[in-house]
C-alpha cells in the first residue's frame, strides 16, 4: 500500500512542475485515530514552493486520483500532514491474500538476482563455541534468512584458521595433558588452553593410540586430533541451533596457493607497502589514518589485516554481489584497512558490508559471569541450551539491536509461561492452533468464508497489523537488524490477545465464526513465518 500511496502522490505532484522529484515518505501515524498512513510531503515542499504547507497539502489532495476500494478517506491534519484511511474492502482482500500466500507471505524481491555470501561464526577450532560466539552465530544466520526472504541467493560461510600460534598452543596443550595422563613429565605451555575438553581430547588419543605418541617430536598429531574433535563439537552445536553452513574456508589455503604473497606484491607495486624494522607495512596514512599499519610482523607472522584482504579478494573473485561479514566490536579497527586494501587491488568496496555487534554479558544469579576459553571458566553454547533451550537461546541473542550491549539473563530466560518473551509468542501460536482444533470439532463449514463480517475494531486492527509484516521483514533485512521482526511479532501477539478478549469464535453464528477462524488462521501463519525467520519453532501445543 505504501508504494501505491507514493505513486498517487507522485502523480499529483506533477501539477507543480518541480525541477526535482522529492522523496515521498509514507509513515504510520503515531495515533491510530489519525488514519492508517500519513505523509509530510506538503511540509517538505513549503520552502521550494514558497507557500503554506496546508495550502500545498490541499492542492495535492485535490489532485489525487485513487481507487476508493483501497482508500476510504484522505484528510489534512495539523500543519499539513496528509492522512489516509484504508477501505475495509481493501483490508478483506489483503486478508485473503495472506491466506493464499501462506508460508510465502512476507517474502519480497528487493534483493532478487543478488548472490550474497554471509560469513559468520568463524571461530578458530581451539575450543567449543561459547556464549561469546553465540550472538555472532545467531545474528549471522538470521540476517542470512532475512536476505533470503527478500529474494537473495545466500551462501553461509565459516572462515577459520587451523595454523598459526593459537593452533600451535592448542596442540601443545593437548600434548602436555596426554603426557600427564600417561604419568610422564610435561611442561604446560605458557598461555595454554586449560579446559576440561583438552584433557578429554588427550584421553581420546590414549584410547586410540596408547603411548605411541609419547615421543612425538612436535605438537602436530595433537593439533590435528584437537582440530578434528573440536570441529565436530562446533558443527554439532551449530546444528542444534538450526544453523547449517554451506561452505568452510581455511585461511591456510591463502598461503598455500600464494594469495598472501600475491596480495603483498600487488600492494607493493602500487607503492602502498614498504619494509621497515624487519616488518611489512601498509601505508594506511594514504587513506587518512594517523599511522601506517603493520601487515607482517618482524617475526614473520601476519596480522589479521593481510589474510583478511586476500580473503575478501577471494570472495569477490567468486562472483558474489555482496560479501557480508559478521563480527564483534573488537574487530572494527581492522575493517577500514581491509576495505582500503581491496579497493587498492581494484575491487569495489561497496560490495563488502559488515554487521558489527556489541558483546554479550552472561548474567547468572544477578551477577555478570566472566568468560575465558583458555582459563576454562567459560559457558559453552551447549551448556546454555541445556539450561534454557535452543529456541530461548536464539531469541535472547536477537532481542536487542546488534549495536547495543546484550545482557543474557539466565533467570529471565528460564522463566516459564508468558512472562518469557519467546514463550509469549509461542503460546499465541499454540493457543490459535488449539482454537482452530475446537472450531473444526464444533462447526462444519460448507461454503467460502465471508470476510466482510469482520467489522469489530479488534478484528480490523489485527488485519492492519498483519499487513505490516512484509515491510517489516524488508526493513529488518535492509538494516541487518533481526530484532525488528521480534518487535513486530510482539505487536501482532498483543493484537491477537485483544481480539481474543473482545471477539468470540466458539459459540458464535456459523458465518461470523468461520470468518474469525480464517482471521485466526492468518495470524497463526504470520506468527509461523516470523518465528521461522528467527529460526524458532512455532509449536501447535505447549
Amino acid at each position: 500500500m505504501k508504494e501505491y500511496l507514493a505513486h498517487i502522490i507522485s502523480e499529483s505532484l506533477k501539477q507543480f512542475e518541480l525541477e526535482e522529484q522529492p522523496n515521498i515518505q509514507i509513515e504510520d501515524p503515531n495515533q491510530p485515530e489519525h488514519g492508517d498512513a500519513a505523509t509530510n510531503i506538503a511540509m517538505t515542499l513549503a520552502k521550494p514552493l514558497r507557500n503554506n504547507p496546508r495550502a500545498i497539502a490541499q492542492q495535492i489532495v485535490d489532485g489525487l486520483e485513487y481507487d476508493e476500494n483501497k482508500i476510504s478517506a484522505v484528510e489534512i491534519a495539523g500543519p499539513g500532514f496528509i492522512n489516509f484511511r484504508f477501505a475495509e474492502d481493501y483490508l478483506f482482500d489483503e486478508l485473503e491474500s495472506i491466506l493464499e500466500a501462506g508460508a510465502d507471505f512476507g517474502k519480497s524481491a528487493g534483493n532478487k538476482d543478488q548472490r550474497v555470501l554471509v560469513e559468520f561464526v568463524s571461530a578458530n577450532p581451539t575450543g567449543p563455541l561459547t556464549v561469546g560466539h553465540g550472538r555472532n552465530a545467531v545474528l549471522g544466520d538470521t540476517v542470512a534468512r532475512l536476505l533470503e526472504w527478500t529474494g537473495a541467493e545466500v551462501e553461509r560461510e565459516y572462515y577459520f584458521n587451523d595454523a598459526g600460534r593459537q593452533m600451535r598452543v592448542l596442540g601443545e596443550s593437548v600434548q602436555a595433558r596426554y603426557l600427564e595422563l600417561l604419568g610422564k613429565d610435561a611442561e604446560f605451555p605458557e598461555g595454554g588452553y586449560e579446559g576440561e575438553y583438552i584433557r578429554d581430547i588427550a584421553q581420546a588419543l590414549i584410547d586410540e593410540q596408547g603411548e605411541e605418541l609419547a615421543d612425538a617430536k612436535d605438537e602436530s598429531p595433537f593439533k590435528e586430533k584437537a582440530e578434528e574433535e573440536i570441529f565436530a563439537d562446533i558443527s554439532g552445536t551449530l546444528e542444534r541451533m538450526s544453523i547449517k553452513m554451506d561452505s568452510f574456508f581455511n585461511e591456510r589455503s591463502l598461503y598455500e596457493d600464494g594469495k598472501i604473497e600475491e596480495t603483498i606484491e600487488k600492494l607493493r607495486a602500487k607503492d602502498l607497502v614498504y619494509d621497515k624494522d624487519g616488518a611489512v607495512w601498509f601505508k594506511t596514512t594514504e587513506f587518512g589514518k594517523d599511522k601506517d599499519t603493520v601487515l607482517v610482523k618482524s617475526s614473520g607472522e601476519p596480522t589479521y589485516r593481510l589474510p583478511d584482504i586476500a580473503y575478501h579478494a577471494n570472495k569477490l573473485d567468486r562472483g558474489f554481489d555482496l560479501c557480508l561479514d559478521v563480527f564483534g566490536a573488537d574487530h572494527i579497527a581492522t575493517y577500514p584497512d581491509v576495505l582500503n586494501g581491496i579497493k587498492s587491488l581494484g575491487y569495489d568496496p561497496e560490495k563488502v558490508d559488515v554487521v558489527v555487534y556489541q558483546f554479550v554479558t552472561l548474567v547468572k544469579d544477578g551477577k555478570p559471569f566472566k568468560m575465558s576459553t583458555r582459563k576454562a571458566n567459560f559457558v559453552t553454547l551447549d551448556e546454555l541450551m541445556d539450561e534454557v533451550g535452543a529456541d530461548v537461546t536464539r531469541f535472547f541473542f536477537l532481542m536487542r539491536s546488534p549495536n547495543t550491549h546484550l545482557e543474557f539473563d539466565i533467570a529471565r530466560a528460564k522463566e516459564a509461561g508468558e512472562k518469557n518473551p519467546v514463550f509469549y509468542l509461542q503460546y499465541a501460536h499454540a493457543r490459535i492452533a488449539s482454537i482452530l482444533r475446537k472450531v473444526e470439532e464444533e462447526y462444519d463449514f460448507e461454503s467460502q468464508a465471508d470476510l466482510s463480517v469482520l467489522t469489530h475494531p479488534s478484528e480490523i486492527t489485527l488485519i492492519k497489523t498483519m499487513l505490516k509484516f512484509p515491510e517489516n521483514v524488508a526493513n529488518a533485512a535492509r538494516l541487518r537488524e533481526p530484532h525488528h521482526v521480534i518487535n513486530f511479532l510482539e505487536e501482532l501477539a498483543s493484537a491477537f490477545t485483544s481480539f481474543y478478549h473482545d471477539c468470540r469464535i466458539l459459540g458464535e453464528d456459523e458465518k461470523l465464526a468461520q470468518a474469525r477462524m480464517e482471521l485466526a488462521k492468518a495470524v497463526a501463519q504470520v506468527l509461523r513465518n516470523g518465528l521461522g525467520i528467527l529460526g524458532i519453532t512455532a509449536p501447535e501445543q505447549m
